[in-house]
Parts: structure tokens; sequence; C-alpha cells
């Protein structure tokens, strides 16, 4: 500290100061001010009025420093009063932490003065809760990055490990800088390199695409097909023609690329390419394919399924529901799905869909059930059979000469009246069979097919002697 001025302060050009002043320039000079005797007891507590996160602490007021110093600060405050009493007196600060009634701590920093013959002690404080939350905040900043690092430094792992075990010839690209950032062993053999070689090297210079396109548009062209697409590219180092599965997408808000590369002279001899066959027959058929997990949620839909519902996008299904698209809802998918799971399929099962703008088209649907560990998914076929259903009406209004006699032979056997009934007796109980036999007899999906009760489906079963003893 600079002594300049002091001169000034000792030539008794400044008044002594009344207490009643004293008081109010302490209290605004500093965020808390404490008056102790040289034993430590406190003698007189003033707080500044703007610090309203302290209180008045009055109780203080008569009671030991101690009682309210933390056992750390408890030695420095006491290593500080033994110095007063040898006559040794600092100007240092001497941060202290503060124990409140409510348990929590707070620090202060003060400057101790002697003020009297008494051996009176001022005690300045400033208050540094507000520096210390900036600490804490930047200690949490510090391990959030630590952890975040940690992190980061696992996932790479992960990923070098994942690239050195995989089969699959792996590259990844930066759209950003068109160059590489991370390839496996397998991609460097075919790009006739080395893993470190090739990193950061211009994917250009070492891959070209078909005709006058780059590396860089044809793979991008590829991967902004949905589900990812392919592209015909062609080493420079060993002129070899490869084909390049291709995916997008965003790393810290970088554009990113992955590339999986096979030869293009033995993709066609692949045993393992039925997939990409599939996928493509699939995308292309022109019945509805539906893949749906175990409850019936969708997975995945096909160009086919889309004109069958009237949807214009497969976002529109995905996560949905296949019962939301079924005429029956819930009965028909329980159906189906149940007696996929217990047979492994169900080859034909005639039903009605329900279109996104609210009309409904006949289909007949066939189910598979496709047996995994650890994700089980159940695949539907679906073909429109609108145009069958026409067929068969044509058909039934121009009925053969036989079954016009045999409906002509039983007129005058009966009232009119008595024909339909019995007629619609047997429709009547063929429904019902054909409801019990879908359902595996389960009653209540049958009753719910049926649009029927429980309790009068248990009354037709019973007239038409469809239950068995037990069951009564």
């Amino acid at each position: 500290m600079s002594s300049r001025g002091a001169g000034h302060w000792s030539s008794g050009a400044i008044p002594l100061i009344g207490p009643d002043i004293l008081a109010p320039i302490l209290a605004s000079a500093s965020d808390i001010t404490m008056a102790i005797s040289d034993m430590g007891q406190i003698l007189s507590v003033l707080v500044n009025p703007e610090q309203d996160g302290f209180g008045t602490f009055h109780d203080w007021q008569g009671h030991d420093i101690r009682e309210v110093l933390t056992s750390e600060s408890v030695r420095k405050l006491e290593a500080r009063l033994e110095d007063f009493a040898r006559g040794v007196e600092s100007t240092r600060s001497l941060e202290l932490n503060h124990r409140a009634s409510s348990g929590l701590e707070f620090p202060i920093r003060y400057t101790l003065h002697r003020i009297g013959q008494d051996g009176t002690i001022l005690m300045l404080g400033r208050d540094l809760r507000p520096v210390a939350e900036i600490q804490q905040q930047l200690v949490e900043a510090q391990l959030a990055l630590e952890r975040d690092y940690e992190t980061n430094r696992e996932i790479g792992t992960r990923l070098r490990v994942l690239l050195d075990i995989t089969r699959d010839a792996a590259v990844f690209v930066s759209l950003g800088t068109g160059r590489i950032v991370e390839l496996n062993a397998g991609a460097a053999q075919l790009m006739g390199g080395s893993v470190d070689g090739l990193k950061g090297v211009a994917i250009e210079d070492e891959l070209r695409g078909p005709g006058t396109l780059g590396a860089i548009e044809a793979a991008t062209a590829a991967g902004r097909t949905e589900g990812g697409g392919t592209a015909d590219l062609v080493a420079r180092r060993t002129g070899l023609a490869l084909r390049a599965r291709v995916a997008l997408f965003r790393a810290s808000g970088a554009r990113m690329l992955v590339c999986r590369l096979d030869r293009a002279d033995e993709v066609g001899r692949d045993p393992g390419t039925l997939g990409d066959t599939l996928a493509r027959l699939h995308d292309s058929c022109a019945d509805g394919i539906v893949f749906t997990d175990r409850a019936g949620q969708i997975l995945s839909v096909n160009d086919g399924f889309l004109d069958l519902a009237d949807l214009d996008s497969a976002g529109l299904a995905k996560g949905r529901s296949l019962a939301d698209f079924l005429a029956r809802g819930t009965v028909d998918l329980r159906i189906m799905s149940d007696n996929a799971v217990r047979n492994g399929q169900m080859k034909l099962y005639s039903t009605r869909i329900a279109t996104a703008v609210g009309a409904e088209r006949a289909i007949e649907a066939s189910v598979t059930y496709l047996a995994d560990g650890h994700h089980p998914a159940i695949g539907y076929v679906l073909r429109d059979a609108g145009r069958q259903d026409a067929a068969r009406g044509a058909g039934a209004g121009g009925m053969d000469d036989e079954t016009m006699q045999s409906i002509r032979a039983l007129v005058g056997t009966a009232s009119l009246k008595e024909l339909v009934g019995e007629t619609s007796d047997v429709i009547e109980k063929m429904c019902i069979e054909t409801a019990v036999e879908l359902t595996s007899n389960n009653r209540v999906a049958a009753a719910e097919m049926l649009g029927l009760s429980r309790q009068s489906l248990y009354v037709k079963l019973r007239k038409y002697g469809l239950l068995a003893r037990n069951d009564d």
C-alpha cells in the first residue's frame, strides 16, 4: 500500500467522527463490519444495507466469534489474534468462512485493525460469495469438459476398433474439406495406399466418379436417396472399379459422408448381395410391403403400401400402428400377428384397408413372423383385392343353369320368409365358424370381428352346436 497522503490524516485536519456518523460510514464502506475484543468476543455487528442476502446477525452480538466460524477459519483467526497480542499488526486480508444459523457457509475477506487501547479490533469484511460462485462454475465447467473429453476419447476408440475388426471397407469423408477423415485397412487396400498415408488426403485425388462427375458429387447424390444409395467409383491408384454404399450425416455441425466400398466385379458373385436384391424388390414391388415390431408399430413401408393407403411419404406411416390403417383396427392386427407368431406365417387373410382420405379398399394379406432374438419383426404383404372382388361380383351376377335350377327347386317347398331365414342361418353359421377359426377359438376377438357382444356370440354358438361340452 502507498503511504502518500498519510500526513494529512495525522495533521488534525480531519475532525473526530461521532459514533452516530461512524456506524453508517463503516456499514457502507464494507459488506459486514464487526468489532471484537482481543479475546474474540463480538462487541458489535454492522451489515451493509445493500447486502440483503446476509440478514441482520444481531444474535451474534455478545457471542464468541469462534462460534460462527468453521473449524479451519477458527485456526486462522486465532493465529492473527496471537500476532496482535505480540504487538505484530498485519495489513494482509484474512478469508474466513462463517456458519449461518441455517447451516449454510459463506466466505468473507476481512482486514483487521486495532482501534482502541483496550485491545478492540475492527474487522472490515467483503462478501466473497460472488467470487465463490464463479469459482464453482469454473470448476464445474472444467469437470464437464473433462467428462466430454473422456466420452469423446472412448467413442473414438470404439470407432477405431470397429473399423479394424469389420470386414467391410469403410471410409469417412468431410464434405466441408473434401478430405478423408477416417478409414480402415480394407478401404486403404482397395485404394492402393496405407491407412496413415490416406488420412487427410483429398478424396478426389484417390477416387473418381463416373464420366465427368467427381467422387464427392457422385457420392453425395447417392447419399441423398432415402436409406442411402450406391455410387460407381474408380480408384485412381489401382484402377479398380468400386461400388460405394453411401450415407450422409452430420457430426458437430459438419456434414460428413461414409462410404462402404466393394469391388464392382465381385458384387454380382457375392452371396451377401441378396440383401440388395431384396431391398430393390421391397422398393419396387407393386404390392404393399410393411414391416412392424411385435406390437404392430410400423418400422418401414414401401411405395406399394403408400399407394394403397393414399399416403404421400413413408414418414407419415413410420412409428404409427398398422391398426390405424386397417378397417377393423386392432381386431385385424391381432388376428394376423397372433397367427403369424404362432404358426410362423399366415398365407391369406382378407380384410379392408382404411386410406388416409377416409376411403376403404379390399386387400388380401400374407403375414410372416421374422424371428430374431433381439429384434423380432412381422412382415406383411398387402395386395389390392378390389379387381378380384369386381370379377367375383360380375361372375355372381350371371349364375349357371345348375345353380338356378337348385334355387327354383326350393320354391314351393316353403314360404319365401322361411327360405330366406334358412339361408341366413347357413350364412351366419359359416361366418361364426370362420371367425372362431381365424382367432384360434379366441371368443373375445371373434366377437369383436363379428361386431357382437360376447354374450350374443355364446348364444349363437350354442344355437348352432358349436360349443364343446366343457364350454357349457
